[in-house]
């Protein structure tokens, strides 16, 4: 059953924005959550916290949850960085440093689950279990609309792509199965975010390090994919069946190389099950995270 998200209940919603620092970085993040282990939410590349604002409250009940900014990301700082998974990685480890989280559960949509499992592969003590929601990293393939932000010199002509509210529908709207479920609000914040200084520049950094005109760079999915049976952590793999940006047959290569994995594919479903199908992917994810495996 596909969920429609109405304005009014999504106005009481909103969290507090809380923020810290991140080495140098002012990092903004959402915290709720009293009890429980700690879980942290990734969003993909040129998203933001606002994409959990479906999860958090739920997932709140029985954890302390945190969804973040990743760096160059939302309202979070943008240095001049190459946005690597490596580099995002280390931000995330100096976030959990910084709040004085010592393990946590990962959760990471599209780039965030990239970082993820650049993340467990390098501080693999660190991390609780894992969630990849339409993870990146796990293959080549992605959609052409990434690929041309990669092109060489496409910042040079970045002033062409400066944000309207049409274009940001443009972009969010086609990769959902149901474009209905998406509210004018919730489009409005995050085109007000996508207007923000040095936004569009980060973008295009993190596509030109980790995709080229052809797809993801061979250098950045090739080391995850060839260390999947080196993550052992409790791994969910959640995937939408008709996501146009990553394909579903990237969820079975992870199922297949990861030591302890389970898959759930949502059918009429794109690339973000977690506003699309949210009920039972909050669901989905309380069940997986209170449950060790057997």
């Amino acid at each position: 059953m596909n969920h429609k998200h109405s304005d009014d209940a999504m106005q009481s919603k909103w969290p507090q924005d809380q923020y810290t620092k991140v080495g140098s970085s002012r990092t903004r993040y959402w915290a709720l959550g009293e009890q429980g282990t700690i879980v942290i939410l990734l969003h993909g590349g040129g998203a933001s916290v606002e994409f959990w604002l479906y999860n958090l409250a739920a997932l709140a009940q029985s954890h302390r949850v945190f969804a973040v900014d990743m760096i160059g990301s939302g309202c979070s700082d943008k240095p001049s960085i190459s946005y690597s998974l490596s580099e995002q990685a280390q931000f995330v480890k100096n976030f959990m440093d910084t709040c004085r989280i010592h393990r946590a559960s990962l959760v990471g949509n599209s780039m965030g689950g990239g970082v993820v499992l650049q993340f467990a592969l390098m501080f693999p003590e660190r991390v609780e279990k894992l969630v990849l929601v339409n993870s990146f990293g796990l293959g080549k393939h992605i959609d052409l609309f990434s690929r041309l932000a990669a092109l060489p010199l496409i910042d040079r002509v970045s002033w062409l792509l400066r944000p309207t509210r049409q274009s940001v529908a443009l972009v969010l709207k086609p990769v959902v199965y149901d474009s209905s479920i998406i509210t004018d609000e919730w489009l409005e914040r995050i085109y007000q975010l996508a207007l923000l200084p040095g936004t569009l520049n980060a973008l295009i950094k993190l596509a030109q390090t980790n995709l080229n005109i052809f797809g993801v760079r061979f250098e950045v999915f090739s080391p995850i994919i060839n260390q999947l049976s080196n993550i052992t952590v409790p791994t969910l793999i959640i995937w939408g069946k008709q996501d146009p940006v990553l394909p579903v047959a990237h969820a079975y290569h992870a199922a297949q190389g990861l030591t302890n994995a389970r898959l759930h594919i949502f059918e009429r479903c794109g690339h973000f099950p977690q506003i699309e199908h949210s009920e039972e992917f909050n669901q989905l994810v309380l069940d997986f995270l209170g449950n060790t495996f057997v």
